[in-house]
């Protein structure tokens, strides 16, 4: 077997529009291409013994087992692996069940699909599938070993990647309020929320984390000072900088016991309590000192009690948890050692911050813990008692914590968020230390001993004892209160052709409504009318980027099928999905190689339209309207026939309709109709005679109406958009040369020659020249059916190929478009000029007076560019041609 390529997709894609977190893995299975399981000599044993957990894989026969006796009777080598893959997941903590198996076209060569958690363990997990079954194949056995390896490797990959609990428990309360969320690539940043209305996140620093609130909370003496000077109890204390001070400094304080510290320490690194001689302080003070970024070591008076973590957010108070330090409970026949090792045992418990709680790990703090005892890790504790190992109670060092949240005092709910809103944290974890949180501190003698930003929120999330609480609410409650948008309206527009200038139109349109618009085209990144980044961008990366920007408020973003394929949709749910058309353009690419296998890619676009969103679809296309029975959002038609039946039974029953009747762009629903404007006064349309421009401004002009955008707006953004360089390059863009003209457009496959030909026929002032060519990625067929179209359309033919051939031979792809033009027979000029520098300047040289040249180029840069040098040749000077008066008498009425 043979892995010939692992793509990983993070939206809705092609083979789910829910399970967005899909591997897809294109497998030869090359020697085992005809050999079903059942013919692999012991293969079902070997498979069963090293993955017994596989009866739990329902499979087809949907009941437990299902799977194993589909192996049993025999099923390919894809379907297998697709399972193993999952098992493998599942077995390494990420339970995953998702998958398909399909073949390609290709025989012996399947498209496997897998479901992740994170995509790292998803893909490798792919690739062990394959080298597991392989090994079966071979010698009939998988070792343990590599096995245990494998999962090993699984869950590191998955713990590297881990979010954080916090912020996961953040990510999840946002899924379940339907926020969308994005990683972003810098300082393990996330995003909540779209465009304008975003909010990042850094654990749990928020956009609303003051820069001075968070550095007083760093700088722990600062705090103390300023809690102080406010009346606050904390803990007598001191900064010093080296051991000299420190004799002094204990007497400051009071004398003994005493913590020392480090100034700018956490996670409870450093840190050294209940210290009671002079040999102890000295340790103490190395042990900070080196924790300690500014190598600055606070000393403070150690007070008794019990450790608590109040968070406050927002300035109100929402969970305590008392944290008791790491600790094991005698048995009266364990040794330490090995009531540490039976609590690590403990499945809570992992390494980091990946588990609810973390492994007990000794260190300094815990010998000498151990040693004021006379204890070590052979002693044998009696049944009941407790041995502390460990000084401070973080979580991070083995700790549990222990939900006091209802049992607070009232007069500490309001010195708790006083004391927040005193250091100015939106998000605070005050460290607190009393006998008795039922009771106020002034009479337990209680002390706020630190105040942290970015506190942890697994302990209240999580706790060893007590009811979990749902600390993440109160945070996306402060960043996004009620009524808050979270997500500024998306536009998603797809289809074979049209793409670019519908998705400029309806940008253009949205511009007369004083918005920010983003948008995303075959030419680039554009937000209102600066371009972001030059370039194909239709793909997911793409739209990112207008998602993530602060200033953007509507995004309208093209969607092309190669992203799609390749990565999914950037986003979960659009507003108004606009599906245009679906044509025979890019087939047998990426194992789409029917118009229906298109048209089902193309689906996803309407299908993730939220339910209160329109799909728009056009009715005149079958493969389009066919859409609208997978889609749970509002349906909207456009059509270029008033006749359409499936668009009159619609408008009947009260839908919505975007239709070109008696001249006219109108707008239909029940038994009104709203006029926009007659087709021969939109410049887009050419006076009317571009039908295809017709159809793009109706689809463009129902997608904003459906968003609230008035006719009005409609009607003098279609009057200002013109097919031009400035505003839809590369697209029906007509240049008047003087004494002819010349067209530029990015028709590329059967369907838009034959969309073009139809304005191309309407010219009938002199020659038409046509300089072809298409994509070397293309068909053989594809190729033959634009000679025979370019031949219809066209008195005089320039063959020239792309700069880039894709893989095909210089002359090959021209070759089979001379073949389509012999196959038409008509009566017209052609010749293989391959450069298009070359033959794009020969039709212009050459163009008689009154022609036209069309050009359909690869370069739409290069094309645009030799045609301004003609500037200076026309007596009557260059100019676009911008409205219908002045081709008028050049065009059939």
């Amino acid at each position: 077997m043979k892995i010939l390529k692992i793509q990983t997709l993070r939206g809705p894609n092609y083979w789910s529009i829910r399970r967005n977190q899909l591997v897809v893995m294109r497998l030869d299975l090359e020697e085992l291409a005809d050999k079903p399981s059942n013919q692999i000599p012991k293969f079902y044993e070997g498979l069963v013994q090293v993955l017994p957990s596989l009866e739990e894989h329902y499979c087809s026969p949907g009941c437990r087992g299902g799977f194993l006796s589909r192996v049993k009777e025999g099923t390919m080598m894809g379907h297998i692996i697709e399972h193993i893959a999952l098992e493998l997941q599942t077995l390494a903590g990420m339970s995953v069940g998702f998958g398909r198996t399909r073949e390609t076209a290709t025989p012996g060569v399947y498209q496997v699909v897998i479901e992740y958690l994170d995509e790292q363990a998803g893909r490798y997990a792919a690739r062990a599938a394959v080298r597991l079954c392989q090994s079966l194949v071979n010698t009939g056995n998988y070792s343990p070993e590599e096995l245990e390896q494998d999962l090993k490797d699984l869950r590191e990959l998955r713990a590297d990647a881990a979010l954080g609990p916090s912020t996961e428990t953040i990510v999840k309360e946002a899924e379940a309020r339907g926020i969308p969320w994005m990683p972003l690539n810098a300082r393990a940043m996330i995003q909540l929320g779209y465009g304008v209305y975003h909010k990042r996140l850094q654990a749990t620093l928020s956009d609303l984390s003051g820069i001075l609130a968070v550095e007083l909370a760093c700088d722990k003496e600062g705090t103390k000072q300023i809690l102080r000077d406010a009346g606050v109890p904390v803990p007598k204390g001191t900064v010093i900088h080296y051991l000299d001070e420190l004799e002094e400094a204990i007497g400051d304080v009071g004398g003994y016991p005493i913590v020392i510290k480090p100034l700018d320490g956490n996670h409870g690194r450093g840190i050294t309590i209940n210290i009671n001689t002079w040999q102890e302080a000295e340790e103490a003070y190395d042990a900070a000192s080196v924790a300690s970024k500014t190598r600055s070591v606070i000393v403070e008076r150690y007070y008794t009690g019990r450790d608590h973590r109040v968070l406050v957010i927002n300035g109100k108070l929402v969970a305590v948890a008392e944290r008791v330090p790491a600790h094991v409970v005698g048995d009266g026949k364990s040794t330490i050692a090995e009531l540490i090792e039976k609590t690590n045992s403990d499945p809570n418990r992992g390494e980091g911050h990946d588990n609810v709680l973390t492994n007990i790990q000794l260190d300094r703090t815990s010998w000498q813990l151990l040693e004021k005892l006379g204890y070590n890790l052979e002693t044998i504790l009696p049944p009941g008692e407790i041995c502390y190992l460990r000084a401070t109670a973080n979580l991070s060092t083995g700790g549990i914590a222990v939900d006091r949240t209802d049992e607070v005092h009232p007069e500490n709910i309001w010195l708790f968020s006083r004391v927040a809103k005193i250091i100015g944290l939106d998000i605070a974890g005050i460290d607190v230390v009393t006998s008795d949180i039922s009771q106020p501190l002034h009479q337990t003698g209680g002390v706020i001993v630190e105040v942290n930003a970015a506190p942890g929120f697994r302990m209240h999330v999580s706790p060893s004892q007590g009811l979990p609480r749902n600390v993440a609410a109160p945070v996306l409650d402060m960043l996004f209160p009620p009524g808050t948008p979270t997500r500024i309206p998306i536009i998603a527009i797809t289809g074979t052709n049209g793409k670019t200038t519908t998705t400029r139109l309806i940008s253009h349109i949205y511009r007369q409504t004083g918005k920010t618009v983003g948008y995303t085209t075959t030419d680039g990144i554009y937000i209102n009318e600066f371009l972001v980044e030059k370039g194909d961008t239709t793909g997911p990366q793409s739209a990112q980027v207008i998602l993530r920007d602060p200033t953007v408020e509507v995004a309208v973003l093209e969607t092309a099928r190669g992203g799609l394929l390749r990565s999914g949709q950037a986003f979960a749910q659009s507003d108004v999905g606009v599906v245009l058309n679906v044509a025979a353009d890019h087939l047998g690419i990426g194992d789409i190689d029917t118009t229906e296998q298109l048209a089902h890619l193309k689906s996803v676009v309407a299908e993730t339209v939220m339910p209160s969103g329109y799909a728009i679809l056009n009715a005149d296309d079958p493969l389009v309207s066919a859409m609208a029975k997978r889609v749970k959002a509002n349906i909207a038609y456009f059509s270029m026939n008033p006749e359409n039946e499936l668009l009159k039974k619609h408008i009947r029953s009260g839908g919505l309709a975007a239709v070109y009747e008696n001249g006219y762009l109108s707008i239909m629903k029940g038994d009104w109709t709203f006029r926009i404007e007659q087709a021969v006064n939109i410049p887009l349309t050419m006076g009317g005679k571009a039908a295809f421009m017709i159809a793009n401004a109706l689809a463009a002009s129902l997608a904003a109406y459906a968003q609230g955008v008035s006719i009005d707006d409609v009607r003098k953004a279609l009057a200002t958009f013109q097919a031009s360089v400035n505003q839809t390059p590369g697209r029906m863009n007509l240049f008047n040369l003087g004494s002819y003209h010349a067209l530029i457009d990015y028709a590329h496959n059967p369907h838009s020659y034959q969309a073009l030909g139809g304005f191309v026929r309407n010219w009938n002032s002199g020659m038409r020249i046509g300089v072809v060519g298409g994509p070397g990625d293309r068909r053989d067929e594809d190729f033959v059916m634009l000679g025979k179209l370019a031949a219809e359309i066209f008195d005089r033919i320039i063959i020239k190929e792309d700069n880039d051939t894709r893989g095909r031979s210089p002359g090959e792809a021209a070759g089979l478009i001379t073949q389509g033009i012999k196959l038409e027979q008509r009566n017209c000029r052609y010749e293989s000029i391959l450069d298009e520098t070359t033959a794009i300047s020969t039709a212009l040289d050459e163009a008689p007076e009154g022609s036209l040249v069309v050009v359909l180029p690869e370069s739409i840069s290069l094309a645009i560019s030799l045609i301004e040098a003609r500037r200076q040749q026309s007596s009557n000077g260059y100019s676009p041609v911008n409205s219908s008066i002045n081709v008028e008498q050049s065009l059939k009425p």
